[in-house]
């Protein structure tokens, strides 16, 4: 018999229960934008008392495979889906001015982010390549939709057809992964494969290798790593602003939970294969990644091209195996609300359907608006690495377990990209306090409207980057646990 574990899958249950009733009560009632956030508020305290018994669950010893082996609840599951929640809470705060401004499609907006933010819970759950393709293709499509939700923006339009045509070409060699892994050891479910490959001796594992390579080829576009990141820069800057942190860090943070869960459990024996190609990635990814944000004249192409190099120090971590999940998570989640932090001030300047964000319209900042001049300020110093925050701490936790693995060169990459990325991430905070606005016909007086909204994310965004980059040690000791 197949155990059927509904705790497993609660979160992601509660998340579409709540994209359904968005949607019903919008056909029957047609309600004010308020009502949608009641509900959508009521999915997401629901999916947080899911994640909420399962961690009980699991101190209680419980825990286990289910529906057949396609799901998991360990302590990385529930981890994951615990980011995944707050970077979704703080997504729709952060667009809740555009989707309000979509007005009748405001239910398919809000829907969206609910149904992405459920397949990608899915992803960090799944081991099984079968379950893990399914749920990326959940989270994915929802993606795309909202890249192109702002039907007057040809901007839009073309991110959104961007994303579709590249995601699309990903997933097929992600799937092609799948099926030449399935082929050389008859499994698809992750720990069967670990068996299999640790029961047998596979003399000519050439077919394993190259569907193991295509499965991080696939994901690695998800997370946008080099040379899979060509089309980050123009969907970041194409989609609306409102909901472009959101899409970023939702799909990295998915992304990355289902790559440790296939190189960690199912192909944990070819370690010293896959660890040398996560190495070659990592150090393309924050060359390219720094070296092409350096150059850009729009804030959405740097912050792209940033989550590129970003990539490339987790990937950076991830070379030392299976030690490196608690400083993995640890970059994710911190990094995650840096992100959407940022995006939030760039919503706020851009405004929230917007495409596009040239360096130009920071000028002055800091005396328009104080508040997201010093949010985005206190990101920019904290993606750079510097001290006294979690961007600090999360790369070197990275930075210690490459080292630990004999990775000694690719630290030395990492750090030399780190201090080359002070460049662009300081050119935008002298640009709010140190360059008049009047440059770009603006009145450097002139007060920037801050939607409550946004203000909430900014602030909650700076004090997670602030406390736990001071004080690590709770955020840190809670992810011991995974």
């Amino acid at each position: 018999m197949i155990d059927v574990s509904y705790l497993s899958a609660a979160p992601e249950m509660m998340l579409v229960l709540g994209a359904v009733a968005v949607l019903m009560v919008d056909v029957f009632a047609k309600p004010p934008p308020r009502v949608h956030g009641w509900i959508t508020a009521a999915a997401y305290l629901a999916a947080g008392a899911s994640i909420v018994l399962q961690w009980q669950r699991l101190g209680a010893g419980g825990g286990g495979l289910s529906f057949g082996g396609a799901l998991v609840l360990d302590p990385w599951a529930a981890a994951v889906r615990a980011v995944l929640l707050v970077v979704a809470v703080l997504g729709t705060l952060c667009a809740w001015e555009m989707l309000a401004g979509l007005g009748r499609r405001m239910a398919e907006g809000v829907s969206l982010v609910l149904v992405a933010t459920a397949g990608f819970m899915l992803m960090g759950a799944s081991v099984d390549l079968v379950m893990v393709f399914i749920a990326l293709e959940i989270g994915s499509i929802a993606l795309y939709v909202l890249a192109g939700i702002v039907r007057s923006s040809p901007a839009g339009d073309e991110a959104a057809m961007k994303y579709f045509l590249l995601g699309a070409f990903a997933s097929a060699i992600f799937i092609y992964g799948g099926a030449l892994a399935y082929a050389g050891t008859g499994a698809t479910n992750l720990f069967d494969i670990e068996r299999f490959l640790n029961d047998y001796l596979v003399a000519r594992p050439a077919v394993i290798l190259i569907g193991m390579a295509l499965l991080v080829v696939g994901m690695g576009f998800k997370v946008t790593a080099a040379p899979f990141h060509s089309w980050a820069p123009d969907v970041y800057q194409g989609a609306p602003a409102g909901v472009v942190g959101f899409m970023a860090a939702a799909a990295k943070v998915g992304g990355f939970a289902a790559l440790v869960h296939i190189l960690f459990i199912g192909f944990a024996r070819y370690q010293g294969a896959w660890s040398d190609g996560l190495a070659v990635i990592a150090a393309l990814s924050v060359v390219l990644g720094t070296l092409l944000a350096i150059g850009q004249s729009d804030v959405r192409r740097m912050l792209a091209y940033s989550g590129v190099a970003h990539a490339g120090f987790l990937l950076t971590g991830m070379t030392a195996g299976a030690p490196a999940a608690d400083g993995l998570l640890f970059y994710l989640a911190t990094y995650s609300v840096m992100l959407v932090g940022a995006f939030a001030a760039v919503t706020a300047v851009s405004g929230p359907a917007g495409a596009g964000s040239s360096f130009d319209e920071y000028r002055g900042l800091g005396r328009r608006s104080p508040v997201a001049a010093a949010v985005l300020a206190l990101t920019m110093i904290a993606m750079s690495g510097m001290p006294l925050t979690t961007g600090f701490i999360g790369k070197f936790q990275m930075f210690a377990s490459a080292w630990d693995g004999g990775y000694e060169w690719l630290v030395i990459v990492g750090l030399a990209a780190s201090v080359a990325a002070f460049f662009f991430y300081l050119r935008l905070v002298v640009l709010m306090y140190f360059r008049p606005g009047e440059e770009n016909g603006r009145d450097p007086d002139a007060p920037l409207p801050l939607p409550v909204t946004i203000r909430w994310v900014l602030l909650f965004s700076a004090a997670v980057t602030l406390v736990f980059g001071i004080y690590p040690g709770p955020l840190l000791g809670l992810l011991t646990r995974v």
